[in-house]
């Protein structure tokens, strides 16, 4: 699959508000976790992590028609009622081969305690960053299903912010019918915030300004990620991670403004808008988280634009209330 239909032309910075990313407990305060040393991973600790490359796991599941139901309501989507050979729409396959670890094995962040499936990063922040996605034949609503997931690679790098341990996981899916689906699944972890955190300088103009093409049609829309939308979104994907429901752990430790917007939420909400202009089939899609977008007491809007490149390829992004690029992503129809 390839790994772009579309760069990003230019790099984005990532502006914060000084005030707002001051963390009042740290991490590893909760975890005995210490951030003193945490701009350097050391060789054994690296080569221990990338060990887990290679390893595989397989989820088999059902495909019913509650979940399907919850997220067209979640999306305020007024869909034809879901019945046996319904199809899944694209991307709401995360609805499905969910992990379901006991309360026992959470950590202080929600996440399932690190070591099982995951190497064990010993870097607190985990993000979803990004994804490749490939569609070969749809699942449908009755499907006896399983997914295949693969550590594809560990990769460390060093950022402006620190320290970033990169993990892609393949994963594809099958029905009785053969292969549905490809994905390339990555997943970023950081240091735990800290007082000292300076913020990067700010760019001198909006990020998402340049991406609007004024000769081609362009689809938007525009709605406010509030704290019961992220809560519905946790919920049916069964997502424990507190930064998406407990203001005052997202605030405290992890030191952001606000409830974080789920980057599979952003991206989920990206092919909606493209589902809501027409019913091509999408075949290839792919997406990358630029920063975090926030759920603030202020209703702080998010808006996703879809725009065509050609008549197979569409340039999609997120920007937030500020007119920040948050996602970027592209679309390829079958």
């Amino acid at each position: 699959m390839s790994r772009a239909l579309l760069r990003p032309d230019r790099a984005h910075a990532l502006r914060r508000h000084p005030g707002d990313w001051r963390p009042q407990i740290t991490l590893a305060k909760l975890t005995g976790m210490s951030t003193e040393h945490a701009p350097m991973l050391s060789a054994d600790t690296l080569a221990q992590l990338q060990s887990w490359q290679g390893r595989s796991e397989t989820v088999h599941d059902l495909i019913t028609p509650a979940p399907l139901r919850g997220l067209s309501a979640t999306l305020d989507r007024h869909d034809p009622a879901v019945a046996p050979g319904t199809e899944v729409p694209p991307l709401w396959h995360w609805l499905f081969f969910l992990p379901h670890h006991a309360q026992s094995e959470t950590g202080p962040d929600g996440h399932a305690l690190r070591g099982g499936f995951l190497p064990p990063v010993p870097l607190p922040r985990r993000m979803w960053a990004g994804g490749r996605l490939q569609w070969h034949a749809p699942l449908r609503v009755g499907d006896e299903a399983w997914r295949t997931s693969t550590i594809d690679s560990v990769q460390y790098k060093t950022g402006r912010s620190g320290p970033l341990l990169f993990v892609q996981v393949g994963h594809e899916v099958h029905n009785a019918q053969g292969l549905c689906l490809r994905e390339e699944h990555d997943i970023v972890y950081r240091p735990a915030a800290t007082p000292d955190d300076a913020a990067p300088a700010a760019p001198a103009v909006q990020a998402a300004a340049g991406l609007h093409d004024p000769t081609s049609p362009l689809w938007q829309r525009t709605l406010v990620p509030d704290a019961v939308l992220l809560f519905r979104y946790s919920a049916l994907t069964f997502n424990g991670h507190r930064i998406h429901y407990d203001r005052d752990y997202v605030r405290q430790v992890e030191g952001y403004p606000g409830l974080v917007v789920h980057g599979p939420l952003i991206a989920t909400l990206l092919l909606d808008l493209v589902r809501r202009h027409t019913q091509r089939p999408i075949h290839r899609f792919e997406f990358k988280a630029l920063r975090p977008t926030f759920e603030c007491a202020d209703a702080r809007p998010l808006q996703v634009n879809a725009q065509a490149v050609d008549e197979q390829r569409l340039r999609l992004w997120a920007q937030d209330h500020e007119g920040w690029l948050t996602m970027q992503a592209s679309a390829q129809f079958l």
